[in-house]
């Protein structure tokens, strides 16, 4: 999906530097050009090189598939590819994903992408969703209208007021980062959800949010992480994200070894739980 190709390159390259908060003269600084030479950019009185372009937008943090965007807007073509995962190209990413999940049990881990679809997900995964509203499971599964929804998670998240609170921060700055309607709609959607009147604060551990879960076998605190690609040039490949949790205390950890398969096999080269987009 083309976001920003809406216009001269000029102005698509102004709309991400006002977007980054940043004038004329902090942009040139950046790129080492002069700002006359960016405001005639920027009002399509000089025609950037693509070379030009790739260094501005790598400036800006603009997201590789809107570099691609910018390219076209400006007459170039593309120079990120956008792979399904399912191609042989992306094999060695594939099963890198599918060992960190696999050797980050017992404790949850999952793979997204760029609108938090479920991409894969280890075992460990499972029984945080009894209960779970089926329709809510019903592929492609969004995560945090999972997490969210009076039908999935949200019911049983003792501290849902701050959890809630987290997730809508953390999409609401990757809809200011990526400019991405999709992800600008999943926020309106999951604001519109019901919020818990008066949420009490959550008894973590007071470095993180947690997320405290009540399951059938007792009370879970999870700590998050997000593992990324370092160094991507495909498109699909930069949008990917692994989500780890960790065990906030001893009683949760202790929980989730309980709560392991007595038996997982060891992962193999063909493993094919990651889902194509």
């Amino acid at each position: 999906m083309i976001l920003s190709a809406a216009g001269p390159p000029g102005e698509i390259l102004r709309d991400w530097r006002r977007r980054r908060h940043l004038s004329q003269l902090d942009l040139a600084l950046e790129a080492e050009i002069s700002q006359r030479h960016l405001s005639c950019i920027e009002s399509g009185r000089a025609r950037p090189s693509r070379a030009m372009l790739l260094h501005l937008a790598e400036c800006l943090g603009i997201p590789l598939r809107e570099r691609n965007a910018l390219l076209l807007a400006a007459g170039y073509a593309p120079v990120f590819a956008e792979r399904s995962l399912d191609d042989p190209a992306l094999a060695p990413a594939r099963q890198a994903v599918v060992r960190i999940l696999d050797g980050h049990a017992p404790y949850p881990a999952l793979a997204v992408d760029r609108h938090w679809r479920l991409l894969a997900a280890n075992p460990a995964v499972a029984p945080l969703l009894d209960g779970v509203d089926p329709a809510l499971l019903a592929p492609p599964v969004n995560v945090l209208r999972l997490s969210l929804h009076p039908g999935g998670l949200a019911p049983r998240i003792l501290n849902l007021g701050e959890w809630r609170a987290h997730l809508l921060d953390r999409l609401r700055q990757q809809v200011a980062a990526s400019a991405d309607p999709v992800l600008a709609r999943l926020s309106d959607e999951l604001c519109a959800y019901p919020a818990p009147p008066n949420a009490p604060l959550c008894d973590g551990i007071g470095v993180a949010v947690p997320l405290v879960l009540a399951v059938p076998a007792g009370r879970l605190s999870l700590l998050s992480t997000t593992t990324v690609f370092g160094t991507p040039v495909d498109i699909t490949l930069s949008e990917l994200a692994v989500e780890a949790f960790f065990p906030a205390d001893p009683g949760t950890a202790a929980l989730l070894h309980r709560l392991a398969p007595s038996h997982r096999p060891e992962p193999t080269n063909h493993d094919a739980r990651m889902v194509p987009e």
